[in-house]
């Protein structure tokens, strides 16, 4: 169970920083042990809260990129120069320091092993951080379940896990994936220049042998509405496409930019 305070809230608690790992120029992954930890289910976030001497205070919400079997919860954070809480993950805290976090949360955008598959992942940027924990919990509990990650980044040096993702892609028979950039002709010739198109879908999901039983697409809002738009297009069973999404109003600038990036 999920401790509770009196209020019937998931309860705050002190989660000591074991270990600090740089996954891309601008992104880090900080792991942490909670001291009461029940579990989670691939897919779910915790809340971070943050006080300021004065009293203020700052929470917010990050998926949880590590697997449930890991003995580490870890949280993967992208520094936003007029964030309030990630820049005082990549510039303040150090090993050993306690983050105040609650969780796990969230019972929708979760997979497990009875929930069977074919799995499309969707990410875009920051996004394929639950999708990544979904991966490596398939890869421990369901490896013969096919899966496939279509990953969108601007630059090949902002892949988060890129590393882990090729392996995983040489070294599974059921997973696959596709990786296209954005902004740059990528060097690693597994990665595809462009955006995420009706082509690429098209061979993901032949790759499948068909529509996914499962689909999960994670990122700013602009990404995941057109995403979907374009799954749907494609074929993609709509009672199959879970959404899980972060950032101000759709119609707005995502990152900065006005036009979204699939």
């Amino acid at each position: 169970m999920v401790e509770a305070d009196p209020g019937g809230r998931i309860a705050w608690q002190e989660a000591m920083l074991s270990r600090i790992v740089e996954d891309t120029p601008s992104v880090k992954s900080f792991f942490l042990k909670p001291p009461r930890w029940t579990g989670f289910t691939a897919g779910q976030h915790v809340d971070v809260r943050l006080t300021a001497p004065d009293g203020y205070q700052a929470q917010r919400s990050y998926s949880i990129g590590s697997a449930p079997e890991a003995p580490e919860v870890e949280l993967v954070i992208e520094r936003l120069d007029n964030g309030e809480v990630s820049p005082f993950f990549h510039e303040v805290v150090v090993t050993g320091d306690t983050i105040e976090m609650r969780g796990p949360i969230g019972g929708h955008f979760n997979w497990r092993k009875q929930d069977g598959g074919p799995v499309l992942l969707v990410g875009g940027g920051s996004g394929v951080v639950p999708l990544m924990s979904i991966i490596r919990h398939r890869a421990n509990v369901a490896p013969d379940i096919p899966a496939t990650l279509v990953y969108s980044s601007r630059y090949s040096a902002d892949v988060i896990f890129r590393d882990e993702l090729i392996a995983r892609a040489e070294s599974e028979p059921a997973f696959n994936l596709a990786v296209t950039v954005t902004r740059e002709t990528p060097a690693e010739k597994r990665f595809r220049s462009g955006r995420i198109d009706g082509e690429l879908v098209a061979d993901v999901l032949a790759g499948l042998g068909g529509p996914p039983r499962h689909t999960y697409v994670c990122g700013a809002n602009a990404f995941v509405d057109v995403a979907s738009r374009l799954l749907l297009d494609m074929g993609v069973p709509f009672e199959s496409i879970r959404t899980e999404r972060f950032g101000g109003d759709p119609a707005r600038e995502v990152a900065g930019e006005p036009v979204p990036e699939v």
